[in-house]
């Protein structure tokens, strides 16, 4: 969600970064739902916004596959996730990156770097608000339970939606399993966590701890 890093640094953007920002659209604005759910049988969703409303972290390792439908490219991320209602914090291989929903730190540990950015959700195209604007009318929520486990559908036919289906499956304690969703031009995001578990917030989570000698670029200025 860091589009001001994003746009000044190629090493930064990619299709699996870009894609993760959907995963982070459907869990802390999930609570935006909230109204919606509320006064629907929608009890799975309802259980997962509740664990967010009730201020718990959802932490888990993820692998995360991005295809594109035109060119047939996979590519995959993976790495170590905390999700609160408003901030997160990502962990992969040489890169760190918390967003609170003003500012986004990302850190290149190869570069020894620490990029500091405005957020501006005018200027991301995966923002949370630009996605979720209208969510009431523009997706239908739906769920389901099979020898799986039971699932949430977000379905829509507005051709200016960003995602058309997104699929959240859940295990038999409501935690996240994993997540797909299918673009406009059909390119597919696939998110897989293990180990998933809602913890308690820990002091200093959402801090970012650096090398003293590493690079600061505030972008903000």
């Amino acid at each position: 969600m860091a589009a001001a890093a994003g746009k000044n640094d190629s090493s930064i953007i990619t299709p699996a970064r870009l894609a993760l920002l959907f995963l982070i659209v459907v869990f802390i604005l999930a609570p935006l739902f909230q109204a919606a759910a509320q006064t629907s049988d929608h009890p799975h969703f309802d259980r997962l916004i509740s664990e967010f409303e009730e201020g718990r972290i959802f932490h888990a390792t993820f692998s995360h596959e991005y295809l594109d439908s035109y060119t047939g490219e996979r590519t995959r991320h993976e790495g170590e996730i905390w999700i609160s209602r408003t901030m997160y914090r990502v962990e992969s291989e040489n890169q760190i990156m918390i967003v609170d929903g003003e500012i986004s730190k990302v850190y290149d540990g190869l570069r020894n770097r620490l990029l500091i950015s405005e957020y501006i959700e005018e200027e991301d195209d995966f923002a949370p608000s630009r996605m979720l604007q209208g969510v009431d009318d523009t997706y239908r929520v739906e769920e389901e339970t099979d020898n799986n486990g039971p699932s949430i559908h977000l379905v829509t036919d507005d051709p200016f939606a960003i995602f058309t289906r997104v699929t959240i499956y859940l295990d038999s304690r409501g935690r996240p399993e994993g997540i797909e969703a299918v673009d406009q031009v059909e390119n597919q995001l696939i998110t897989l966590f293990s180990g998933g578990e809602f913890i308690e917030e820990e002091a200093g989570l959402f801090e970012m701890e650096i090398p003293e000698d590493a690079e600061r670029i505030d972008l903000r200025h």
